[in-house]
């Protein structure tokens, strides 16, 4: 990347950032913070637009039929959007109002009917009607030279009114009837019902402008990005300025453009504390992995490793071993399948659906290896073995998984220590490397009971001696020491629980195939019981299964995801601190 400045008069502003969205290569960096009148317009109306569709994605205004088109022109979107709002404005009300009501009116039926009014008009003609509510036992406490008249009985009390000249003091709490009657009450809930049944046709008659909302939206943003890049430019009088990152192949493009159109342009290297954008370019197989790194938000800093080779190989290894069943991988490739014949025509970018065949091909790999189809138990009673029976060893998959994990983290200190060098500071990283392989023989000893192999501890007198010595080199030898035992102290455990946490791979694995194998043993039980026996059996084995694939995606983004991304990570120093490149450009 190279820091680029951009010089042109005042008056030209606009002018440049039309020019830089076409040619679509500057990174737009603000030089004060965006603000004025076109940016505060295009935020309320995205707020608006966002608001809107909030209201059309509820699930009482989904639409089972097909939507017809608009037939409003879209340059009145805003009209559509304010009706769209308040529509959903007025149901909520509704709805929260007759929660309320029938809250009231459980409450005062038991009473039965009444006009609050009669009771206010009797009130001012000196006659006192209230109500109590007392238990049955008690109702000789009341005075005797009042008239009580017991209403009802309910839930062991005596729902009484109270007849007096006078107020008369009762040894009992006055229950305060409602302003509005019972049969109001009901009466005002079935208007309410109809009306919101109108709302919700309503509802579902303007989501034809789905469509149009969204459209509208994607051009709003632009016209913000491109009213932050003009309030954003710096200024010096009558010249302004702006500022950003492009690539260093696209220069040629940005020089020939500012000698075509005038424009004052000067770059530099970035500075260390410059925040320049990350830019990942890897040849198509290695862009699968992007889809996932979309997705959890994150890209790496600029000048951090960009680990998507790695990634997308020990995440497409994680899927296999996590999922571990060729019968819900070949379901998962079956629905990629059907997904990209029916929308992969309309999807600019495929990747996702390529990487999805790679993973259920993992899958189905490790199952068809392990011997799992659909559960393990009934292959094995079938008498069909494991192409790997060692696959279904607890203690041979366990030590596979420190053995991953210790491979994993080796690559992660290698990749540093190539990228180091010729720094001394590089020689820590084989320091560490020599660490990670004492941890995965002691996890080994630990958790397995294999005997810890007597090179080990020199892995671990070699690793501790070249980082004290090398993590914080200087030429100080004894501030190097000082430090470095620090780091150590902070580090050396971390390295054994990071080895030992690949075993969830083990342990996620093995679950999926229980649940598998219980739902199984269930059908079958059920199946022994005649014809509604298999019925059940066969709804029995459909829940279950869809149970675990839904659940099985589910833990590879927090497993498989977790090792890449803290575990490997943390040994490569990545921190997935950048901030993507994203030009201006047309869209």
């Amino acid at each position: 990347m190279k820091k680029v400045g951009i010089i042109v008069e005042a008056k030209d502003a606009q002018r440049l950032v039309e020019r830089l969205r076409s040619l679509g290569v500057v990174h737009v960096e603000h030089d004060r913070t965006p603000a004025g009148k076109d940016v505060e317009a295009c935020q309320r109306d995205i707020e608006l637009l966002d608001e809107a569709l909030v209201v059309l994605q509820e699930e009482i205004f989904a639409d089972e039929t097909k939507a017809p088109a608009a037939s409003k022109k879209e340059k009145d979107w805003k009209q559509d959007v304010l009706h769209v709002i308040d529509l959903g404005k007025r149901y909520q009300h509704l709805k929260e109002f007759s929660r309320s009501l029938a809250v009231n009116i459980g409450e005062w039926e038991p009473w039965g009917d009444f006009d609050p009014q009669l009771l206010k008009t009797l009130r001012d003609r000196g006659i006192y009607v209230r109500l109590y509510q007392a238990p049955v036992s008690d109702l000789k406490k009341f005075p005797r030279d009042i008239v009580v008249e017991v209403l009802r009985t309910h839930q062991g009390s005596a729902l009484c009114a109270v007849v007096s000249r006078e107020p008369v003091a009762v040894p009992f709490k006055e229950i305060v009837p409602p302003k509005t009657g019972l049969a109001a009450m009901k009466k005002r809930r079935e208007e309410d019902r109809q009306v919101m049944e109108q709302l919700v046709r309503e509802g579902r008659a303007v989501q034809c402008h789905k469509e149009c909302f969204l459209r509208q939206k994607k051009v709003l943003e632009r016209d913000l990005e491109f009213a932050k890049a003009v309030a954003g430019m710096g200024q010096e009088g009558a010249l302004t300025y702006l500022t950003g990152y492009a690539p260093s192949d696209q220069m040629e493009v940005l020089s020939g453009a500012a000698q075509k159109e005038g424009w004052g342009l000067f770059t530099d290297d970035p500075s260390p504390e410059d925040r320049v954008p990350t830019l990942l370019r890897n040849p198509r197989w290695i862009s699968l992995i992007q889809p996932v790194l979309k997705l959890l938000e994150i890209t790496p800093g600029y000048k951090e490793l960009d680990i998507s080779p790695t990634f997308l190989l020990f995440f497409s290894l994680f899927f296999g071993i996590l999922i571990g069943d060729a019968g819900y991988g070949l379901v998962y490739f079956l629905l990629t399948l059907w997904a990209y014949r029916k929308f992969g025509k309309n999807v600019q970018n495929k990747a996702p659906f390529f990487l999805m065949y790679v993973l259920s091909s993992c899958a189905i790999v490790w199952g068809a290896l392990s011997g799992v189809f659909f559960g393990q138990t009934w292959l094995v009673n079938l008498g069909i073995k494991a192409p790997l029976p060692q696959l279904n060893d607890a203690g041979f998959v366990q030590a596979l998984c420190f053995g991953i994990g210790a491979v994993h983290l080796t690559i992660a200190h290698l990749w540093r220590f190539a990228v180091l060098l010729p720094s001394p500071v590089a020689v820590a990283e084989l320091g560490w490397l020599s660490i990670i392989w004492a941890a995965f023989f002691l996890a080994k000893t630990l958790l397995l009971g294999d005997p810890f192999p007597s090179a080990g501890k020199y892995f671990i007198i070699a690793g501790i001696a070249l980082v004290v010595v090398f993590v914080n080199f200087q030429k100080n030898i004894f501030r190097a020491v000082g430090s470095g035992l620090g780091t150590l102290a902070l580090s050396l455990v971390n390295n054994f629980t990071d080895v030992v946490s690949y075993i969830r791979l083990f342990a996620v694995g093995l679950a999926t195939i229980a649940i598998a194998d219980a739902f199984n043993f269930m059908a079958a039980g059920a199946a022994a019981s005649g014809i509604i026996g298999i019925i059940g059996a066969v709804a029995i084995v459909i829940a279950g299964h869809a149970l675990n694939i839904v659940l099985g995606p589910m833990s590879v983004l927090v497993h498989g995801v977790r090792l890449n991304v803290l575990e490997f990570s943390g040994h490569a120093a990545v921190t997935w601190s950048g901030t993507p490149y994203k030009p201006l450009a047309e869209e």
